[in-house]
C-alpha cells in the first residue's frame, strides 16, 4: 500500500493541469500513487494526460457531475493510506516538500500544513491553529490542497456530498472534527500553492448559503451560542475596550487615570455647588 495518493481533478484547464502534473512528477520523494480525473475536457487536456500515461497511475477523461463527483471517483480508486487533493492549477510549494514532510505521515486522521495562497498577483501564507475550534469553521476552514486525509475517514464519514457545489470538502472536515472527533495535527510547513481564481472564488454567495445549510442541518443548537459569542468578541475588540485593558496592565497609567478622575470630580463638585447656591 502506498503511503499517499495524490488526486488531481481537471476540466478544461490545460495550462493549469500541466503546472500541477509537472509539480507532482518533479517531487524528490516518489512513494505515492498519482491519479488524474478529467471531466471530459475539450481543450486538449485528455491528450496531454494520455501523453503522461507512463507517469500517472490512473486516469480517466469522461463527463462527470461536478467537482465532488470527480473527487469521489478518485477516492474510490485510491489505495494510499492518506489522500491529498491537488486540483488542476495548484502545485506543490517546491520540489522537495514531500520529502521534507514525509516523516509527518503518522497516526493522525488529518495532517494539516500551511498553504501559499495567491490572489490577484498578491500572495500570503495561510496558517492554521494547533487546536481547532468550532468557531474556526463558522466562516473559515481548511484548504484541502494542504491537508492529508486518512482514507479510512471516507469509510467512516462517507464520500463528499455531491448535492453541494462548493463546500462539500468544508462539510467533510467539520463533520470529521466535531461529530466524529477525528484526530488532527498542524505542521508549520508550507505544502502547496493555491490560486484563488477557481469556482470557489467566483461563487461567494452560494458558498455562504451552502455553509449555512450545513450548519442548520448538523449544528443548529450551536448557531445562537456562536452568534452571541461573536457579538461579545466584537465588543472586546473595540479600541476603547483595548485601551482600558492596556490601562489596567500599567501601574503608571492607572495612577494617571485616577488623578484625572479626581480632578474631574473636584471640578464637577464645585460647579454643582455653585449651581445649587445660585452663584454665577
Amino acid at each position: 500500500m502506498p503511503k499517499l495518493t495524490i488526486i488531481t481533478i481537471n476540466y478544461n484547464n490545460l495550462e493549469g493541469l500541466k503546472r500541477t502534473v509537472e509539480s507532482v512528477l518533479n517531487q524528490t520523494w516518489q512513494e505515492f500513487e498519482y491519479f488524474v480525473i478529467d471531466g471530459g475536457s475539450t481543450d486538449g487536456s485528455a491528450a496531454f494526460i494520455e501523453s503522461q500515461n507512463a507517469n500517472i497511475d490512473y486516469w480517466v477523461s469522461e463527463p462527470d457531475k461536478g467537482i465532488y463527483n470527480a473527487m469521489n471517483k478518485g477516492i474510490a480508486k485510491a489505495t494510499g493510506e492518506y489522500l491529498l487533493f491537488l486540483n488542476s492549477g495548484d502545485h506543490f510549494f517546491n520540489n522537495q516538500v514531500l520529502e521534507e514532510t514525509s516523516q509527518c505521515y503518522n497516526s493522525y486522521d488529518l495532517i494539516c500544513f500551511d498553504v501559499h495562497m495567491i490572489k490577484n498577483g498578491n500572495s500570503r501564507t495561510v496558517k492554521h491553529p494547533d487546536k481547532l475550534r468550532f468557531s474556526d469553521f463558522y466562516l473559515n476552514g481548511l484548504n484541502h490542497q494542504s491537508v492529508l486525509i486518512r482514507k479510512e475517514l471516507f469509510e467512516t464519514i462517507g464520500l463528499y456530498d455531491e448535492n453541494l457545489k462548493i463546500v462539500s470538502d468544508w462539510k467533510f472536515f467539520i463533520l470529521a472534527l466535531f461529530v466524529h472527533n477525528c484526530t488532527y495535527i498542524n505542521i508549520n510547513k508550507t505544502l502547496s500553492t493555491y490560486y484563488v481564481d477557481g469556482i470557489s472564488a467566483q461563487l461567494i454567495e452560494n458558498h455562504l448559503n451552502e455553509r449555512n445549510q450545513v450548519l442548520v442541518e448538523y449544528f443548529s443548537a450551536f448557531i445562537l451560542d456562536y452568534e452571541e459569542w461573536h457579538k461579545n468578541r466584537n465588543l472586546l475588540e473595540m479600541n476603547r475596550f483595548k485601551m482600558l485593558c492596556e490601562i489596567e496592565k500599567s501601574i503608571f497609567a492607572k495612577k494617571m487615570t485616577s488623578v484625572f478622575l479626581r480632578i474631574l470630580m473636584v471640578l464637577f463638585s464645585k460647579k454643582r455647588i455653585k449651581e445649587l447656591l445660585g452663584v454665577r
